[in-house]
């Protein structure tokens, strides 16, 4: 038997249980004394109720608030969980509940409704959990809305909605089918391919000259190049057309990458064949030049088809307080240092310092310990400033790393519970339809044998003491025998 410590208050509440009202309750085998002075300091609780109705009313009554009644023990059952009533029943004692550490605080909600406690008497702690819970929970409602949303077939839409979606889920969710896999791949192996291309294309053993004299891409890296860009164009078409808001497709942060990605190829294309009409040639390379840089933005393409750059993105989103500390403590580095080896190594005559701000070079690659060698200190107490400051540059960049490697941690891990969770949740969705069509056909194949059923079980009842008939089944039950199979009807 397990029991706080009794303490004696008078009951405040008027109800009709006194102080020294008791009642037993079996909660999922381990049996409780509880006390009606205690129980009543929360009169709006099961409990209270129980108690206050154990000094007058009827078995029936009392059924209503229990799960099972002994009489002859005079003893409540509860089918709940024990440990989680342990913790409830410290609302009574101490005026505040916290949930047991590594329980689930969804179920411990339901234990409290079930008891008839506000969640307003959970702790702080608590409550932040709860809250956690509660937000993915959601997160994985709504990626199982998106998942059904996708499956199922509304009827009601135009033979044209039907084919846009069709073409949206072809080109934005490879999960959706194998042709949408097969599209991510191969959308994946021309961004790889038109990075390599323009990388190898500036290695001047493979550019051949032009007509003046200039080295100039190879002819067959051009025509990868075109190709790339062909299949980057009908990508981003087809995409566009597909989406339901095209405007904030449009601004979208990915769309916009995209569309860096393949707008210098046609910039340069219109300024080859056109620019000389309306500028200098030298103009015009530099603007070629120009453009050829911004196709760099195109390995940002792969974070549509990495959910690891994706996940990294959202935890460097997430810790921009702890970069923005980091850059703090840098910047107030490089001011410090560079100013105290702008003044020591100004006696020295060969100095490399000429200034604060030429030596925010140096402050930048010695507090990160790079340390190129282009700049150093000549000095004795310059050095000794160098030394600290690599010091104190290895400091600032170790305190706020460490958080920012928990924070990506904590979002991978979290991404993949709930992409789990929310794939468990539509086999089990799907479980439950199947059993639901399993019940509705032995209902029919049932209901065609209804009257040979019904027969047979009258049958049966006639040769019983007792006959209920539920479904057709049949129960013997011995004379004078008390039955309290009680349910819970509290609300």
């Amino acid at each position: 038997m397990w029991e706080f410590p009794r303490t004696r208050y008078a009951d405040y509440n008027g109800s009709e249980a006194s102080d020294e009202t008791e009642i037993a309750v079996n909660i999922g085998g381990v049996k409780h004394i509880l006390y009606g002075d205690v129980l009543n300091r929360y009169p709006e609780t099961r409990l209270a109720e129980l108690v206050n109705r154990a000094t007058y009313s009827t078995q029936a009554n009392l059924c209503a608030l229990c799960d099972d009644y002994d009489d002859s023990k005079q003893e409540f059952y509860f089918d709940r969980d024990p440990e989680a009533f342990k913790c409830i029943l410290e609302l009574y004692y101490y005026g505040e509940i916290h949930m047991k550490r590594g329980s689930c605080p969804m179920c411990f909600m339901r234990e409290m409704d079930y008891w008839g406690i506000d969640a307003e008497y959970l702790d702080e702690c608590c409550i932040s959990s709860l809250n956690e819970v509660q937000t993915e929970l959601a997160e994985i409602a709504e990626k199982v809305k998106a998942i059904l949303d996708d499956l199922e077939d509304d009827a009601s839409v135009t033979r044209g909605q039907r084919c846009q979606a069709f073409l949206w889920k072809l080109m934005e969710k490879p999960e959706s089918s194998l042709a949408a896999r097969v599209i991510a791949v191969v959308s994946f192996a021309f961004i790889l391919l038109s990075s390599v291309v323009m990388c190898v294309g500036t290695i001047p053993e493979l550019q051949v000259e032009d007509a003046e004299g200039n080295l100039v891409e190879h002819p067959t890296l051009e025509s990868i190049e075109t190709a790339c860009i062909i299949w980057f164009t009908v990508e981003y078409v087809l995409r566009f057309m597909s989406s339901s808001n095209q405007l904030r497709f449009v601004f979208s942060f990915m769309n916009i990458i995209d569309f860096l990605a393949i707008m210098p190829f046609y910039v340069l294309l219109i300024l080859t064949h056109l620019g000389t009409a309306v500028m200098e040639l030298a103009n015009v390379q530099q603007a070629v030049q120009a453009l050829r840089i911004m196709r760099i933005a195109r390995i940002f393409k792969l974070a549509r088809h990495s959910s690891g750059l994706q996940t990294l993105t959202f935890a460097l989103k997430i810790s921009l307080k702890e970069l923005g500390l980091l850059f703090m403590y840098m910047s107030v580095g490089i001011f410090l240092f560079s100013a105290l080896g702008y003044t020591l190594e100004q006696s020295h005559p060969e100095t490399m310092f000429t200034s604060i701000p030429q030596s925010f070079w140096w402050a930048v690659i010695t507090m990160t310990t790079v340390g190129y060698g282009d700049i150093y200190p000549k000095t004795t107490l310059g050095r000794c400033n160098a030394a600290v400051s690599f010091l104190c540059g290895v400091i600032a960049i170790a305190l706020p790393i460490h958080p920012i490697i928990n924070n990506f941690v904590i979002v991978y891990s979290k991404q993949r519970v709930l992409e789990t969770a929310a794939k468990h949740e539509i086999e089990l969705m799907a479980l439950r339809t199947e059993e639901e069509q399993e019940c509705l056909k032995a209902e029919r194949t049932a209901s065609a044998g209804t009257r040979s059923v019904w027969e047979s079980t009258a049958q049966s009842a006639s040769q019983s003491d007792k006959y209920i008939p539920v479904l057709g089944d049949t129960a013997n039950v011995s004379k004078g025998q008390p039955v309290h199979n009680c349910k819970n009807n509290y609300n």
